[in-house]
């Protein structure tokens, strides 16, 4: 497959990630009128029965599946940089962690914790050395844009919650997919040169 191909499905892949995965927990917790913002967490959505599970844990394994093409772009657009690499390969990581989510919900034990934990830990780690990557090669406003997001989604973990973590989730997640938005549009980019 020819590298600008490679990169405009890579890019596409970023950018429908997180409309999916967006579409999949608003669907899931429409189906779900007793899911609390302050009191659940959104992995509680997927071990409940019925079609908000179903939605759920399938949109998770999709947009896993989506992330992981997005890594290899990024593992291909910083090929030559070993940060880069490193950071692609944690994003791929990352991706299969997010895809576990749903294949290991809440009700297969222990390994959703952690799968869980490791999605949320890898994501920041990777666009460390990804931003670090960035600096690099002289995409400034790429790194500058990239260890921002960092900051957000370490800071709103930060911050103290009594028992729900489902807003945490949901702003880390947020900034997650802001930044793969922007970064799916940048591989597109690259792929028209």
């Amino acid at each position: 497959m020819k590298r600008v191909t490679r990169f405009r499905i890579a890019g596409l892949s970023a950018i429908f990630a997180p409309l999916i995965a967006f579409t999949s927990i608003l669907l899931s917790i429409y189906h779900s009128p007793w899911f609390s913002w302050t009191e659940n967490a959104l992995s509680d959505l997927g071990a409940q029965g019925g079609f908000a599970e179903i939605i759920f844990n399938f949109g998770l394994i999709i947009v896993g599946l989506l992330v992981l093409v997005f890594a290899s772009g990024i593992f291909e657009f910083l090929r030559e940089n070993f940060l880069g690499r490193v950071g692609g390969l944690m994003l791929a990581l990352d991706a299969l962690s997010l895809s576990a989510i749903g294949i290991f919900p809440e009700t297969a034990g222990m390994i959703h914790f952690y799968v869980s934990v490791s999605f949320f830990v890898l994501f920041p780690v990777s666009l460390i050395l990804i931003g670090l990557a960035f600096v690099r090669i002289s995409e400034t406003n790429l790194a500058l844009f990239t260890f921002i997001v960092v900051s957000i989604t370490v800071f709103v973990w930060a911050l103290p919650y009594e028992k729900g973590v489902a807003i945490p989730e949901a702003l880390a997640s947020l900034s997650a997919s802001i930044w793969s938005i922007v970064l799916g549009f940048r591989l597109i980019k690259e792929a028209s040169r």
